[in-house]
């Protein structure tokens, strides 16, 4: 049976109210307690963030409460977890301060317009889109010339090259894209990220180039099945003979090409949204027509359409001015020629003067779509490359050849080859199909969730697409003839559409469907690189560029799409496909080839805040998509291959170079130098950004009187941390001058440097000599490091003996130390019982590391578990995070907005909320503080000499008793025994024990060791209303174990007569003290087994009168603890969510 005893002290009625006594029970951060204008931390000023300073609204918001009173110096600069999970549940809804920095410049002193939740998911926000933008031109127009000039082996080979070069690239952009929340701005935003300014203007000017060509391309798609196909008639320049024809086409297409140009650039201008209305028509046009060439296969297999083309020898002859595919016909019982003879004789006479070669062979007439069951797929499985002017042959026919040298007639209707073809051409022409893959990560800003729509759609439409064009190659070359497959206007099937041939159930359903499809993703193009250029010009890297940021009052790029019609209207004026195709292929294969580049830095450096939740890739797979993308642009054309790598050369030194003065070295030595200043001067220009953060520290070591270093396990955890990236300074102080210490100094670094060396520490030594160590340890923390090549984080040792030393300096300068690195925004990391810390042989094979993130200041506590488990030390151990619920939170929404947030951080661990509800104070606190208060008083006196030391012990001893016995003198007393000193001591180690003598079966307070001190804080707080003393018979089976405890049942009442003491005590320190050892309670119950226990670290109070008692808090609040790292921010953001 518990048993719980509340003992309240009554004042007197003139006291009960008075403002005093309610406002010790406030506590000290209450703003009648403490001035508003006191309670600014160090007056520093911090990163402007709501991470670290609240908002106006929070500032008005007090902390109250005893729960949490050892934080509340932090209150007015750190929120608590739960006010600043509420803003991270939904990233779309996030605090200014966890944006971009140029977002947060953008906005600023703008009122932000509530955002619509995003509601597009995988199918249609990233898969579809995909899919329009990866089908296009090139497979209705292109890819049977293609498979009939390459065959199916090599067109096979190519397909699979291009779609295994945009899938790695698929799966190099996936982890960019789910490395945090990513804005609209595609490869241009994750590039420019991820590599810096110059790779992303250069990048992001050959992405817009490659869009603006493609739209050129697309055009000229539209144009060619409009005149060729559709409406021939429309033709303005007419060919008189057949060698003029290609000519006529190309001006028709200039002509043409610029009014569909003008047409398509006024809708954008104009109506840009209709655009986007209509996209899923397109889409819908583009789908239907694959699913009709798939519908035509499988009828071809029984019953192939009737496509007959007529042969001359072995010589394709265009349908073009005959009908009858014979050299004479019958008409009644007559003989008469055709209008074939007439084309290749004088005239209809059979005694007419005819071709040598149409004299001498037959004509035959075959069918161009045999089908699927007719074994064609032998035929063409080999490549058959032409040359220009040369006519289609079908192999394998019997053909009368003539003498060498003999000219052929352009005039014949012959079908001829327009251009010489080779594989790395056919490659270029070819690549443009698979590209678009972008298009899901330009509508991230859209999608419900990016991080699992972006990889998921974008890699399933690659696939479906790269199955789709491989089953295409297979198909075209098992259903359709050789010699019709290389006609590439069809001119043999009566110039119609050759893959419209093999479509069910009409050739017309390919054709118009091509032909909305081309214009469909002619306005995409006009309307995406204008927004993209509009995004370079607007961020300022090109200075030149600046002008096209600016737009219509909607924000719609008028500039940016005026220069985009103008390079577009470049490619039209070249006019042909195949000569347009290779240039957008060339910019494309840039922008591939950095993002994969991208991709495999990012995951070589190791870079912390390189966390994607994509997890399929790997630095090899990227670096192969790169080699492959370099490769390809040679491939497709070498010469244009390196003007574009020039263009963006010279864009890439334009940015990086802007009037930066050049400097020629002497030799390797002379460039190693001049780079590292060139570094070192831009490290200067200004903070490194929330993502590049990452702990550059300086490790405070001590030596021995051997000059070997005390603790060499804080090296172990240096080099677990560091991974060998980043800046590590190892410092050291020695006492003295430096006159007559510099050997000992030159032995401390080299000691220190071979420890370093053997713990793979990868950094720099400084040892300085100092009169006093408080003063070296200040000079290391100001002066390391050079220019902006300096440290941000400070590792030190807790002072495990801080209570025996004679002249107290050892606590005292440690908690100068908490204070100079808070005033100079440095975080702090402190290590407790650091000799229990693995070294780097150690490995576990289990086990958390538990972090308690109490009150959040930067992010440090999550980024240290992260970085501490990429080492093979700690790898095997999970992440557990807990944190703390008030009583006025919710802890079911806390723990649901905590998983968030490490969702959107990309870091998995398991997450705990712990209720701390308001609870009385329990006698062990009152103890511990009395204790704590009385050891200030006696050690305050430790620079007195021995027999005024005595003096003044005994008095407070007899003052204390004193005050007892006027209580109750028969069963209570207070013993307070200090050892004397023995003779030739260098050392004083001043004990007290208080120990509380009551019935056997009442518990005793636990005795305490000393904490030597200053002096005690001020007399004048006012004394709090009420009292709360709480024993119960689970506090009391704890406390068995520390302490003797025996007498008569009345020895309750004569334990409640300590009461005078508890009410002279400082609340401030009875709050904090409670703070300490409930959060010490839930630590040790949580966390006892843990690997590592990271906390939260209090900052020291303002009034130096109390630093001794910070000491006695903190090891309460770490005490039953193996390994434990007290963690204090540095007053900036070190971990975002974003890309």
């Amino acid at each position: 049976m518990s048993r719980r005893f509340t003992v309240t002290s009554l004042h007197p009625a003139g006291r009960a109210g008075t403002p005093d006594c309610q406002a010790g029970e406030r506590g000290a951060a209450d703003p009648g307690d403490v001035p508003r204008q006191d309670t600014k931390g160090d007056g520093n000023p911090k990163e402007s963030s709501p991470f670290i300073n609240s908002t106006d609204t929070e500032k008005g918001k007090e902390y109250d409460g005893k729960n949490m009173a050892l934080f509340e110096e932090e209150m007015d600069t750190s929120p608590m977890v739960s006010s600043l999970l509420s803003g991270l549940a939904n990233y779309t809804n996030l605090p200014q301060g966890s944006r971009e920095h140029e977002e947060a410049e953008n906005n600023e002193g703008g009122k932000k317009k509530p955002v619509q939740a995003p509601r597009m998911g995988t199918f249609m926000g990233v898969y579809l889109p995909c899919l329009q933008n990866i089908f296009g031109v090139i497979l209705f127009l292109r890819l049977t010339w293609v498979v009939g000039i390459a065959g199916i082996m090599e067109s096979f080979c190519m397909v699979f090259i291009c779609c295994s070069c945009t899938m790695l690239t698929a799966i190099s952009m996936s982890a960019i894209a789910t490395n945090g929340v990513v804005p609209a701005g595609g490869s241009y935003y994750m590039i420019s990220r991820s590599l810096g300014p110059e790779f992303g203007g250069a990048v992001g000017l050959c992405f817009y180039l490659g869009t603006t060509f493609a739209g050129a391309m697309y055009i000229l798609g539209t144009i060619e099945i409009l005149l060729a196909y559709l409406f021939p008639a429309m033709a303005i320049f007419k060919a008189e003979d057949a060698s003029g024809e290609a000519a006529a086409m190309l001006n028709n297409m200039r002509v043409y090409g610029t009014c569909v140009l003008t047409c398509m650039a006024t809708v954008v201008f104009v109506g840009v949204k209709y655009v986007n209305k209509f996209a899923l028509v397109f889409l819908g046009c583009v789908i239907l027509s694959i699913l009709a060439i798939y519908a035509g296969v499988i009828k071809s297999a029984f019953d192939p359409p009737n496509f007959p083309i007529c042969l001359l020898g072995n010589r394709t002859l265009s349908r073009h001015g005959f009908d009858v595919c014979a050299k004479l016909a019958w008409e009644g019982n007559e003989t008469v020629t055709t209008r074939l003879w007439g084309l290749f004789c004088s005239s209809r006479l059979l005694n007419a003067t005819c071709d040598e070669y149409f004299t001498r062979n037959n004509v035959t007439e075959i069918q161009g779509i045999p089908g699927a069951a007719s074994g064609l797929i032998k035929e063409n499985l080999w490549s058959s490359y032409l040359t220009k002017g040369v006519i289609v042959e079908r192999r394998g026919m019997p053909s009368v050849g003539l003498a060498e040298g003999m000219p052929i007639d352009m005039d014949h209707p012959y079908v001829f080859s327009d251009m010489t073809s080779y594989f790395t051409l056919l490659v270029g022409i070819y690549f443009p199909s698979v590209t678009g893959i972008m298009a899901g990560s330009n509508r991230s800003g859209d999608l419900r969730d990016a991080q699992k729509s972006i990889p998921t759609g974008t890699i399933l439409a690659i696939a479906t697409t790269s199955a789709v064009y491989i089953s295409s190659v297979v198909l075209f070359g098992a259903c359709i003839e050789g010699v019709v497959l290389r006609d590439k206007f069809g001119e043999a099937v009566n110039g119609n559409l050759v893959v419209g041939t093999l479509a069910w159930p009409s050739p017309w359903v390919i054709v118009i469907g091509s032909f909305f499809s081309t214009c469909g993703a002619g306005l995409q193009s006009l309307t995406g690189a204008p927004r993209l250029l509009q995004a370079i010009s607007r961020d300022g890297i090109v200075p030149f560029l600046q002008v096209f940021g600016h737009g219509k009052a909607n924000g719609e790029p008028t500039w940016a799409l005026l220069l985009t019609a103008c390079i577009c209207e470049i490619g039209i004026l070249i006019a042909s496909l195949d000569e347009v195709a290779p240039i957008l292929s060339m910019f494309f294969l840039m922008c591939y080839m950095f993002v994969n580049l991208a991709c495999a830095v990012q995951t070589l450096l190791r870079t912390p805040n390189w966390r994607p939740r994509f997890r399929y890739y790997h630095w090899t797979l990227s670096f192969l998509g790169m080699s492959l993308c370099l490769a390809l642009m040679f491939i497709c054309s070498w010469y244009y291959a390196l003007v574009a790598m020039l263009i963006a050369g010279l864009i890439y030194k334009y940015i990086e170079y802007r009037g930066a003065e050049k400097e020629w070295g002497d030799g390797i030595r002379g460039l190693s130098l001049s780079a590292a200043r060139y570094a070192l001067l831009r490290l200067e220009e200004g903070p490194p950004h929330t993502k590049n953060w990452r702990p550059q520290l300086l490790v405070l070591v001590r030596v021995d009187q051997d000059q070997n270093v005390v603790h060499p396990q804080l090296l172990s955890l240096t080099s677990q941390l560091k991974a060998g990236k980043g800046l590590t300074i190892v410092g050291s102080v020695l006492e003295g001058t430096f006159l007559d210490n510099h050997p000992q100094a030159q032995r401390a670094e080299e000691s220190i440097r071979r420890l370093m060396e053997a713990e793979k520490v990868k950094g720099f030594c400084q040892v300085v000599i100092s009169s006093n160590l408080r003063d070296g340890v200040s000079h290391l923390i100001q002066s390391g490091g050079l220019g902006g090549l300096q440290h941000n984080t400070v590792l030190v040792g807790w002072p495990r003996n801080w209570r025996q030393k004679e002249d107290h300096q050892t606590w005292r300068n440690f908690i100068e130390l908490v204070r100079e690195t808070t005033a100079g925004h440095l975080a702090l990391l402190v290590t407790k019982n650091v000799a229990m810390f693995p070294g780097n042989p150690e490995r576990f094979s289990e086990g958390s590391i538990d972090v308690w993130w109490i009150v959040h200041d930067g992010g440090m506590l999550m980024l240290l578990p992260f970085l501490l488990r990429h080492h093979k030390v700690w790898r095997k151990c999970k992440m557990r995070i807990f944190t703390v619920a008030q009583m006025d939170d919710n802890s079911i929404q806390m723990k649901k907005d905590l998983t968030t947030f490490l969702y959107h951080l990309r870091i998995t661990a398991e997450v705990e909320v712990v209720e701390m509800h308001e609870s009385d104070i329990s006698a062990y606190t009152y103890e511990k503080t009395l204790v704590m208060e009385q050891r200030s008083q006696i050690l305050k006196q430790m620079h007195l000499t021995k027999n005024e030391r005595e003096r003044e012990i005994q008095s407070i001893t007899d003052e204390s008793r004193g005050s007892i016995r006027r209580k109750n003198p028969a069963n209570t007393r207070l013993r307070l025994n200090v050892p004397e000193e023995t003779a030739g001591d260098s050392e004083e180690k001043p004990e007290e024990e208080v120990q509380l003598i009551h019935h056997q079966s009442a518990p005793s307070c636990p005795s305490s060791s000393p904490s030597p001190g200053e002096e005690p804080e001020g007399e004048g707080e006012a004394d709090p209303e009420k009292v709360h003393l709480t024993w119960t018979k689970d506090k009391a089976a704890g406390e068995k174990n520390k302490g003797p405890s025996p007498v008569s049942s009345e020895g309750i009442k004569d334990f409640f007569s300590m009461k005078p003491e508890w009410e002279n005590l400082n609340q401030s320190n009875v709050r904090r003290m409670h703070t300490a050892v409930r959060l010490n309670e839930v630590i040790v119950k949580k966390s006892r087994d843990a690997k590592l226990v990271l906390l939260n670290m209090p900052g020291p109070p303002r009034n130096r009168n109390g630093d001794e008692n910070y000491m006695e808090f903190l090891e309460v609040l770490t005490e039953h603890l193996d390994r434990v790292m007290l963690v204090r921010g540095g007053g900036r953001e070190v971990i975002t969510i974003y890309s």
